[in-house]
């Protein structure tokens, strides 16, 4: 499903009404809602919306679970650190308790780690396929999605629920959720918003199939939904916006 708006702030609200909604229908049916955040610039003004009155009292923060859908490996003190933009706009100003919240940081090494998070996923989900309620994605220019960047080997992984990995032209290791593990939820939500991202969102949505080049691509939940929120800049080469 494509929705379009015509700015991001629009955009930014409707992804408000999604997770609030995800939120309470997940802690209805089974107790918890368990959600997997994204970096980048796309959610930071959904984020401040959800750290706020009225949207931040709508959620069930004491059966809310966060984990991410990926993360730089930096401490949670660099700037670059996607968890660190999320506490500081978000979780910082929110009654969630500490222990329902699973950053991708740690002292091992980053192979090591990944290890580790699948175990953390593993138990959360009381040893099955780790089935989110909500997933956050956004997309770069180049097509990536998470971690899931062009021309790299954790495009071919098929058993690993989370992979880490030395990113040569970033100069630095990224631990990310693999698409087998992102295509077991029950919902994905793509923010995308920009004219950089409009190639990459024709080719990703309209194109030849090519996730070694577009790995968004890969991203097709097994029976779950996927919804794009782009706004009309980043949707301006689509054939169909609706």
């Amino acid at each position: 499903m494509i929705q379009v708006y015509k700015t991001p702030a629009e955009l930014s609200r409707a992804a408000v009404e999604i997770f609030v909604h995800t939120a309470n229908e997940a802690v209805q049916e089974h107790g918890r809602f368990t959600v997997a955040l994204t970096g980048g610039s796309s959610p930071e003004q959904l984020y401040k919306l959800l750290a706020k009155p009225p949207y931040r009292d709508l959620v069930p923060w004491a059966e809310t679970y966060v984990f991410w859908g990926d993360e730089r490996w930096v401490p949670l003190t660099d700037e670059r650190s996607n968890a660190k933009m999320a506490f500081d706009t978000l979780l910082h100003h929110v009654p969630i308790s500490k222990s329902h919240i699973f950053t991708m940081w740690g002292e091992e090494t980053p192979e090591a780690f990944a290890a580790i998070y699948e175990k953390r996923l593993l138990n959360h989900f009381h040893g099955s396929t780790p089935k989110f309620d909500l997933i956050l994605l956004g997309m770069g220019d180049d097509g990536h999605t998470a971690s899931l960047f062009p021309g790299t080997a954790v495009l071919q992984e098929t058993e690993k629920w989370v992979e880490a990995y030395y990113l040569e032209p970033q100069s630095m290791y990224r631990i990310t959720l693999t698409a087998p593990c992102l295509n077991q939820a029950k919902k994905i939500v793509f923010m995308t918003y920009g004219q950089k991202k409009a190639k990459a969102l024709q080719e990703v949505l309209e194109g030849d199939r090519n996730p070694e080049m577009y790995p968004s691509q890969l991203i097709h939940p097994h029976q779950g939904e996927t919804t794009w929120l782009v706004d009309e800049a980043a949707a301006s080469l689509l054939s169909k916006k609706s």
